[in-house]
């Protein structure tokens, strides 16, 4: 946006997170009063009014007069939303929406490609993708967007917002075994009410093949018991050549949909859901995200007005169903409750407070929560942070949104090796050891 100020005050603003090119804000300036003021205010001219005016004629001879008023124009007013509670939420959508439309513009890429989970954030990332096309033809027209995105055929071809939507925005479900109904139904229906093109693909037999070879190579069977790990990642990463693939031939952009509290604790897979050219939510934590996703499902956003199908992601537990259905995977069972994550993530990286210091924190804002639980959830967060910094070094980019930034490459840099916080966490367990 664009802010005019004169006298020490704010007296014009104009529309933030444009589609525009260009947006003229003016307002009328009195230069004289303000010379005049400014002298009045300088050092050693305010002993009386006499001498403050001659000093004020000195100083405006050098001026020439005929700047002293810009031309009157009607300002317009603020736009509704910027009165509403949820300004965060207002905000957010419209500038990662805007990041998103300009990105693709000159990119020159041919649309959005995501894979759609069934989950909050890919599910977000696709809400974003649509409001990127719904906020440029409220503002722009259908005839701008064609305009601006002149490079893709499908857009010039397109009678209605609706066709741009479908033509430009790919989502890809990609089940494996341990998929579930739900969540197919989750990205099925969600794809639809925002009118993406919808693929489903059953990657299992990949899983497979990659799991026999490389049995045969070590020269025993896979278990889950011994080979946790390795089997929830290649379920992960067989999905990023196919997501990739159609990318390549929609000459589109693949969205990566990991979030913050994913990459503060590494709690992703390289090469899986981090796969993409661009990573619009990985400056926003979980806590919000699901948040915002309510908002919209509650009707926060006209744009897509109430988007009550999103109760399908928000109304289950986050997973990333990588592991058989009958473990009851969840991402909070195998981290801890996200706005615990978010809190300890802004005490210890953004305040930079020390492990033991994050625990009393904890301790004010849960009293009620075990010591023991509190000390495993600090050592877990600060454990994780540490070893994963590799993760974030190789993470797309991603849009810088506040003063959480994750990202090493603009914001947060740390070592990819480190003592990983040893001598700090001795004198966390030095503290338990003495309150018992």
């Amino acid at each position: 946006g664009s802010l005019i100020a004169a006298g020490g005050r704010l007296i014009a603003t104009g529309p933030r997170f444009s589609f525009r090119d260009v947006v003229l804000t003016t307002a009328t300036v009195d230069i004289d009063e303000i010379r005049l003021q400014r002298t009045r205010l300088s050092p050693g001219t305010v002993e009386d009014e006499n001498q403050s005016q001659a000093i004020y004629k000195v100083v405006s001879a050098s001026f020439s007069p005929t700047v002293a008023e810009i031309v009157k124009s009607k300002v317009a007013p603020p736009a509704s939303w910027e009165g509403e509670p949820a300004i965060k939420e207002h905000e957010f959508s419209r500038a990662v929406a805007l990041g998103l439309f300009d990105y693709l513009r000159k990119s020159r890429s041919r649309g959005f490609v995501i894979s759609l989970s069934g989950g909050a954030d890919s599910g977000g990332t696709a809400c974003l993708c649509v409001l990127a096309l719904r906020f440029a033809v409220g503002e722009l027209g259908l005839s701008g967007i064609k305009k601006k995105l002149s490079h893709i055929p499908e857009v010039a071809e397109a009678g209605s917002i609706d066709e741009c939507i479908r033509a430009l925005v790919t989502c890809v479900y990609q089940s494996t075994r341990n998929s579930g109904a739900r969540t197919l139904a989750a990205a099925r229906e969600v794809a639809t009410a925002l009118g993406c093109t919808f693929f489903n693909v059953d990657v299992d037999p990949l899983v497979a093949g990659y799991s026999e070879l490389a049995s045969a190579a070590i020269g025993e069977p896979l278990s889950w018991a011994k080979h946790d790990v390795p089997l929830q990642n290649i379920q992960a990463r067989v999905r990023g050549p196919f997501v990739w693939m159609i990318a390549n031939l929609k000459g589109a952009l693949l969205l990566a949909t990991s979030n913050r509290s994913e990459a503060a604790v590494g709690y992703t897979t390289m090469d899986g859901d981090t796969a993409g050219g661009l990573s619009p939510i990985g400056g926003i934590d979980k806590a919000f995200l699901l948040r915002w996703l309510r908002w919209i499902e509650s009707g926060g956003l006209t744009e897509l007005g109430p988007l009550q199908v999103l109760s399908l992601i928000t109304s289950q537990a986050p997973t990333a169903e990588l592991r058989p259905p009958e473990a009851s995977q969840t991402d909070e069972a195998d981290l801890m409750p996200y706005p615990i994550l978010d809190a300890i993530e802004r005490w210890a990286i953004r305040d930079k407070k020390s492990p033991l210091e994050v625990f009393e924190l904890l301790k004010l804002e849960h009293p009620d929560v075990p010591a023991k639980e509190r000390a495993l959830w600090v050592r877990r967060f600060f454990r994780l942070w540490s070893i994963n910094q590799w993760k974030r070094e190789r993470y797309a980019p991603s849009f810088h949104l506040d003063d959480e930034n994750l990202d090493p490459k603009t914001w947060c840099r740390f070592p990819i090796l480190s003592g990983g916080y040893e001598q700090e966490l001795a004198e966390l367990d030095a503290v338990l050891a003495v309150s018992g």
